[in-house]
């Protein structure tokens, strides 16, 4: 099959390609500003798809049989700033992504998150009413309508706290496991539950959601936990002492810009069901940490 990712280069993006290409996919992956790492099978392009005339001139050009749109702005206080590029980057690309796959006849799947969701409640399911509490988790619930009101082939994705290797920032896993391991403090936060989804996890059922067209929202993510269990578990995997992980709470997050939900796990049922997806938070750390420690090596 033909695919073309978006944010090729990202954290997702990054093992999407890797594991599309290692599993016989012809892979066109797009990236910006983070130089990607060059693989056997993929076809990188650089655009801005902000500029989305680029983003359907690429789908008309390639004629992909997919569409993997995992491009975003997701530095969330950051969108909270820079408004007018969240909404071109978040909204706008995302559109032209739908109509790259509407020339094409291509199926689409929109990679979103759990910020749609306010975390008054916890544990939503795919039909739990969203209500973002910040502009990135409104640019993405506008960019999910734009996908779902379209009449294009769509699966709308929506992980939670991705974790992992690669792409341009580290994730919290790979901060806490870096902190660890120098023998250095992490603070964590013991009063915001989300579901960490290990970037390889995500990406396997990705491949799935490919190879069986589930339409319509899918929740694919971890369990639900606190950052601070979540570093207590890391601590443990890598025998480093489990003191130097240090309780903290939102209201000590004073560089924090936007607001962030309180509880935005998600409830994964409906993944299991359809693509037997299972993802034990231990079991996850544990494959995330033998990844950390192996790139490590000299």
């Amino acid at each position: 099959m033909r695919v073309l990712v978006t944010g090729g280069s990202g954290l997702l993006g990054s093992v999407l390609v890797e594991m599309l290409a290692q599993n016989g996919h012809s892979v066109i992956a797009t990236y910006n500003a983070h130089e990607p790492r060059q693989i056997q099978g993929v076809k990188w392009v650089k655009i801005d798809i902000s500029r989305g005339y680029l983003l359907e001139d690429l789908a008309w050009k390639e004629k992909p049989h997919a569409i993997i749109h995992s491009a975003a702005m997701t530095d969330v206080d950051k969108c909270e700033i820079e408004k007018e590029k969240a909404w071109k980057t978040n909204v706008e690309a995302t559109r032209s992504a739908v109509r790259a796959a509407r020339a094409v006849n291509a199926h689409i799947i929109y990679i979103s998150t759990d910020y749609v969701f306010d975390g008054e409640k916890g544990n939503y399911g795919e039909e739990d009413l969203p209500a973002p509490v910040n502009y990135y988790g409104l640019t993405k619930l506008v960019a999910e309508e734009i996908v779902r009101t379209s009449d294009v082939l769509y699966t709308i994705v929506r992980p939670s706290a991705i974790y992992g290797l690669g792409g341009s920032k580290k994730s919290f896993a790979e901060y806490a496991a870096d902190k660890l391991t120098r023998g250095e403090e992490v603070p964590a936060l013991v009063d915001q539950y989300v579901s960490p989804t290990y970037n390889r996890y995500l990406a396997s059922a990705i491949l799935k959601i490919l190879d069986t067209r589930p339409l319509g929202t899918i929740h694919v993510a971890g369990q639900r936990t606190n950052r601070y269990e979540f570093a207590l578990t890391i601590a443990d995997i890598l025998g480093a002492p489990k003191n130097l992980v240090k309780p903290a709470k939102t209201q000590d997050m004073k560089h924090w810009l936007a607001r962030r939900p309180r509880d935005s796990s998600l409830d994964t049922s409906k993944a299991n069901r359809l693509l037997g997806y299972t993802h034990e938070n231990n079991k996850a750390l544990q494959d995330f940490v033998k990844e950390y420690l192996e790139k490590r090596r000299p």
